[in-house]
Formats: structure tokens, C-alpha cells, sequence
């Protein structure tokens, strides 16, 4: 059951990306030029998904369960370090230069996108190195 709630919940959240614009690198490059034509518009976007998110983990938090009885785990890590910050940076700057992030890059593959299959690519070929470095240190 687990899995097919997660099937679901994967794919009300690529409609969601679809209908608000974000598979859209057009529409996030828009919102992310300042100096230029500016799209205020996804900042809706995240400012309704970080309220619907906040309430979800209000109630997550009370419950400590899911709705199917598994136990919810949550990060222990707290602290700001280096590694968060750089990569943070990274993750923002390679939003910036392709207007993708990794969800609405996968919606957009999915749908055909050509210029995702590159993000993509590109995206698991820093896993793979990601890994590949966490596994030797």
C-alpha cells in the first residue's frame, strides 16, 4: 500500500509542478532574473507550498506515525557546516543557469523536454561522483 500511495503522491506532485509552471525552465529562469523581465509568479508557488508544507509537518510531528502505522523519521542533523552551504550554492547555481531543480526536471523529461534530458544526465553524473567521493572518505 505504501507504494501505491507514494505512486500517487508522485504524481499529484508532477501535476502540481506542470500547473504552476515550475517544469517550465522559462518560467523559473523569468522569476529568477531580477534585473529583467521578472515573473513574481512562482513566488506564490512557494509561498503556498511552504504553507501547505508547514502545516503537513505541524500534524506529521503530533502523529509521529504515518497514516499507514510506519514510524516517521526526521533528520537529526541541525547545524549549518560547509558542506550545506556549498551545497546549496551549487544546487542554486545550476537552477540558475538551467531552470530546472531536480523534481520538475524528472516532470519535464517525463513530458518530453529535451533540454531535461541534458539536467538530467548531468544531474545523475553528480550522484554518481557524489557517492563515489562520500565512499572514500
Amino acid at each position: 500500500m505504501a507504494m501505491v500511495t507514494a505512486f500517487i503522491a508522485g504524481l499529484l506532485f508532477g501535476a502540481g509542478l506542470i500547473v504552476s509552471g515550475m517544469a517550465n525552465p522559462a518560467k523559473v529562469l523569468g522569476f529568477l532574473d531580477l534585473a529583467g523581465r521578472w515573473d513574481p509568479s512562482l513566488a506564490f508557488v512557494m509561498g503556498g507550498a511552504i504553507v501547505v508544507g508547514t502545516v503537513a509537518f505541524f500534524v506529521a510531528r503530533r502523529r509521529g506515525r504515518s497514516l499507514f502505522g510506519t514510524w516517521i523519521q526526521w533528520p537529526s542533523a541541525t547545524g549549518i557546516t560547509t558542506r550545506l552551504v556549498l551545497g546549496s550554492a551549487v544546487f542554486g547555481i545550476g537552477w540558475g543557469l538551467a531552470g530546472f531543480c531536480p523534481g520538475p526536471a524528472l516532470v519535464a523529461l517525463g513530458a518530453g523536454v529535451p533540454k531535461a534530458l541534458g539536467f538530467v544526465a548531468a544531474m545523475l553524473a553528480g550522484m554518481v561522483v557524489f557517492g563515489w567521493l562520500e565512499h572514500r572518505r
